[in-house]
């Protein structure tokens, strides 16, 4: 599997969709099906079976995954979206870079 641009708790742009605009904080990451999810983006409606929980059940708002390929990182220092290099450190270690030369 090859690596990401994207982890959990990046600052992510949404670049196509019907979020297209729109920023949030990425919660979870699949890598096998390439998606993420996004915090308070992409939400759907699922129906839901009495539980303890929710003994009534019903419908709930849940935040469904988003593409990789439709969303990019935000530049802490510039805080617009940027395209996402690799680079090696000092140590040798592989770090994620903005095209801007800013890490991330």
């Amino acid at each position: 599997m090859s690596k990401l641009h994207i982890k959990k708790d990046d600052i992510v742009f949404v670049n196509a969709g019907d979020d297209k605009g729109k920023t949030g904080r990425v919660l979870s990451v699949d890598t096998k099906k390439n998606r993420a999810i996004v915090e308070g983006l992409n939400y759907v409606t699922k129906r839901t079976k009495p539980s303890a929980k929710n003994p009534q059940g019903g419908m709930v708002k849940v935040e469904a995954g988003i593409h990789i390929s439709n969303l990019q990182p935000v530049d802490p220092s510039t805080k617009k979206p940027t395209r996402v290099r690799r680079q090696k450190n000092d140590k040798g270690k592989s770090e994620r870079v903005s095209t801007a030369g800013n890490k991330l």
